[in-house]
C-alpha cells in the first residue's frame, strides 16, 4: 500500500497552526502534530549546522520525514560569492550536514530545484549527471522551472533520463506562464518515491514577481479551491499505483493558505496519520 505524506514548505509562517505568541524555536514540534513531513527550505540559503539538524530530529516523532532543499550553490541560484573553496568542498559540507537525518531514518530526499534559465541543453544534462553522482545513495528529487525539459521534443527523453539516473520526479502544479514554468507531468520516474509540489496558480504574480523585494509574497498568493484539490486527490490515487511513497508539499503560503489546503487534501484522501507529535493544549 502506497504511503502518502502531506506537508508544507517550511514550518515557520503558518499562523493557523500555532497558539498566539509561540516562539519560532518552538514551532517545529507543534508543526509535527499536524503533518508527517516538511521541506527544510533554510538549506537553500545556507548549509545548516549539525546542531540545528540534531535539534530538529529530537523535536519530531520517529516516523517524521524531512525533505531537504539543496543549497543554492548546488543549483546555480547563487547571487554573490559562495563561502566554499570548491564545488567538492561545498558538496562535502552539505552531505556531512544532512548525515544525521539519514542516520535517524528521517531523510525522505534532497530536492534539487533548478532556476528558470536552466534549460534543456547538453551541458545542463551533463551537470545533472555530475550532481546525481555526487549525491551517491542519497535519494534526490529533480524540479525543473524551464519549459523546454517537457516540450514535445524533449519530454520523453527527459523522463527516460530521470529514470535511468535514479532521479525522483518533483511533479509541479504552478501557473502556466511561459517558458519559466513547467506543466503538470504525471509521470513518476522512481518506483519508490515521487514528490508533488503545489505552488499555486497565480499567473499574474508568477511573472510579475521576478523583480523587487516582495516577489515571494506575490508569487505564491493563491488558495486552491475544492474542485482543484479533488482533482489532485484523483491524480494522487492514480500515481499511487506506480510509486510506493508519495510526498505532497504545499508552497502557496503568501496568504497563509498552504496549511488549510494541506488539511483539506488530507481529508479528501481520507488519510489518518499515526505517530504525529502531541498537540499543545490551549486553556479552553
Amino acid at each position: 500500500m502506497t504511503m502518502i505524506y502531506i506537508g508544507l514548505t517550511g514550518w515557520g509562517d503558518h499562523d493557523s497552526l500555532y497558539p498566539p505568541g509561540l516562539a519560532a524555536k518552538d514551532k517545529l514540534p507543534e508543526y509535527a502534530a499536524h503533518f508527517p513531513t516538511v521541506e527544510v527550505d533554510s538549506y537553500f540559503y545556507a548549509i545548516q549546522p549539525r546542531a540545528n539538524v540534531e535539534k530538529w530530529i529530537r523535536e519530531t516523532p520517529p516516523s517524521f520525514q524531512f525533505i531537504v532543499k539543496a543549497y543554492q550553490g548546488m543549483t546555480g541560484h547563487e547571487r554573490g560569492p559562495i563561502p566554499y573553496e570548491s564545488k567538492e568542498e561545498m558538496v562535502a559540507a552539505f552531505l556531512e550536514s544532512i548525515a544525521p537525518f539519514q542516520e535517524a531514518g528521517k531523510l525522505a530526499m534532497v530536492l534539487f530545484q533548478f532556476p528558470p534559465w536552466f534549460d534543456c541543453r547538453r551541458e545542463h544534462v551533463a551537470y545533472l549527471r555530475s550532481v546525481k553522482a555526487r549525491m551517491g545513495e542519497v535519494p534526490a528529487a529533480l524540479e525543473f522551472r524551464h519549459q523546454s525539459w517537457f516540450s514535445p521534443r524533449f519530454r520523453a527523453k527527459t523522463l527516460r533520463f530521470m529514470e535511468e539516473e535514479g532521479w525522483i520526479h518533483a511533479i509541479c502544479d504552478e501557473p502556466q506562464a511561459g517558458e519559466g514554468s513547467v506543466p503538470i507531468v504525471l509521470h513518476p520516474t522512481h518506483r519508490e518515491k515521487t514528490l508533488i509540489r503545489l505552488h499555486g496558480r497565480n499567473v499574474h504574480g508568477w511573472n510579475k514577481a521576478t523583480a523587487g523585494e516582495n516577489w515571494r509574497a506575490v508569487r505564491y498568493l493563491y488558495r486552491y479551491n475544492e474542485r482543484e484539490l479533488r482533482e489532485w486527490a484523483d491524480r494522487i490515487r492514480a500515481l499511487a499505483a506506480k510509486t510506493d511513497h508519495i510526498y505532497v508539499l504545499f508552497n502557496n503560503n503568501s496568504g497563509g493558505d498552504a496549511a488549510d489546503n494541506a488539511k483539506q487534501l488530507i481529508e479528501l484522501l481520507g488519510l489518518e496519520y499515526n505517530g504525529l507529535a502531541p498537540r499543545q493544549l490551549g486553556l479552553f
